[in-house]
């Protein structure tokens, strides 16, 4: 029996929601973080006095252990029982979420397990700008989702945003400068295909970009 041309469509539009769900459901396995060392780096004005945006990095491996406490400085739960974060939010929204590029994929931080959940496999972390970032082995992607704010205009949330994304930004500077690791943040990135890349929502902004690794000189 002849298929009828709707018939064909839905049959290639099922082919092509399930080639994109097995690119975006990797072999990568979760990775669960160790528990952060809350007692390393400088003390707070020290890392103030130490704060530098880096222009070039190594190529040694940032360690599991350094992306650990990395991840939980950034914008971790340090009160389990509020589930409150390293990092306020409006309206305690916590809207930011942290994606990780690898060499060997992406991940997504989730705070709640202190574990990194895959995203995609390969390396993508040239394509996080246009031009693409300086040479690191670690960036961090920062994406706000204006959705899970309570209220709020567009406006107030876009703004809102944009400050909760910016805090978290501040933290992974200054764990860095305490810890002798480099970074710096970017806003060259490229919003809309990372937006694609990633498959978020229309709620989700890519903000900032921060290259992370060693010191060229370490």
């Amino acid at each position: 029996m002849k298929k009828s041309p709707l018939c064909l469509a839905a049959f290639a539009a099922l082919l092509a929601v399930s080639a994109t769900l097995r690119a975006q459901a990797p072999d990568l396995p979760v990775i669960k973080l160790n528990d952060p060392d809350r007692l390393r780096g400088l003390p707070l004005m020290e890392a103030l006095s130490a704060r530098a945006s880096a222009t070039v990095w190594s190529d040694q491996a940032v360690s599991l252990q350094d992306l650990s406490d990395l991840l939980w400085a950034a914008d971790g739960i340090n009160r389990n029982d509020l589930n409150k974060r390293t990092a306020p939010s409006a309206l305690n929204a916590q809207d930011v979420d942290i994606y990780v590029f690898t060499g060997e994929g992406v991940y997504r931080y989730n705070a709640v397990r202190h574990a990194l959940l895959p995203v995609l496999t390969g390396d993508f972390r040239a394509k996080i700008g246009q031009p693409p970032p300086p040479a690191a082995p670690i960036q961090l992607l920062l994406v706000s989702d204006r959705a899970r704010f309570s209220s709020g205009t567009p406006e107030q949330r876009s703004e809102w945003g944009a400050i909760d994304t910016g805090t978290v930004s501040q933290n992974i500077s200054l764990f860095c400068a305490a810890t002798g690791l480099a970074t710096r943040p970017r806003g060259s990135i490229d919003k809309d295909g990372l937006r694609k890349l990633l498959g978020l929502r229309d709620s989700q902004y890519p903000l900032l970009n921060h290259p992370v690794g060693h010191p060229q000189d370490s």
